[in-house]
């Protein structure tokens, strides 16, 4: 069987019962994906190489130990390993990326993105995940303001009407649940994906 056709599931499995030429192919066929995204984040190729190698390294002992189960889904659970370890470089390094001080900061802004790919779906919804979680920890009349513009997509016209508030108070309110969302992400360490 010619090992383009293999599935990774299958290649893993061999693997696990002793095929080391296996790991071998998974590599080769997924280095160029993986390697490409560590690098867009890292912007470095000698600190890409190291979480590249340390990606392996981490992917290797969690199948020596028989703690994988990811059935199927090799490549995502490839690149959640790589982004954790892009996460400890920044950490360690603490250049955790900064955020602007501005008034019209909106993280949602960041979050978007066309043209997502495989990886950067699932990171992008772990994101959204934390972020709902934070979104909880605001003040009631602020998060009640956030949900309905950025969950409901309602106008600040729509949104006064509904809260009983002048469109200005609208306005506030969110500039400020933005702020304090912006500080519970520096201080939750969430490193959002471009």
């Amino acid at each position: 069987m010619e090992s383009k056709t293999i599935l990774d599931s299958v290649l893993v499995n061999n693997y696990i019962n002793g095929n080391e030429k296996s790991l071998e192919i998974l590599i080769i066929r997924h280095k160029q994906r993986i390697f490409s995204f560590i690098l867009s984040k890292v912007s470095d190729r000698e600190v890409a190489e190291d979480i590249f190698q340390d990606t392996f390294i981490k992917v290797i002992n969690t199948l020596k130990r028989g703690a994988y189960n990811e059935e199927g889904k090799f490549l995502p659970w490839v690149m959640r390993i790589s982004h954790n370890l892009i996460i400890d470089h920044f950490r360690r390094n603490k250049r955790l990326p900064k955020f602007n001080n501005t008034d019209d900061f909106d993280i949602f802004d960041v979050l978007s993105d066309e043209m997502l790919s495989v990886e950067n779906q699932i990171i992008k919804e772990q994101i959204l995940e934390d972020v709902k979680k934070l979104v909880e920890e605001l003040p009631e009349d602020q998060k009640e303001v956030l949900i309905m513009r950025m969950y409901k997509d309602m106008s600040f016209k729509e949104i006064a009407e509904n809260t009983d508030v002048s469109i200005n108070t609208a306005l506030g309110r969110m500039r400020y649940a933005l702020i304090n969302l912006r500080k519970l992400i520096e201080k939750h360490h969430i490193i959002l994906v471009n």
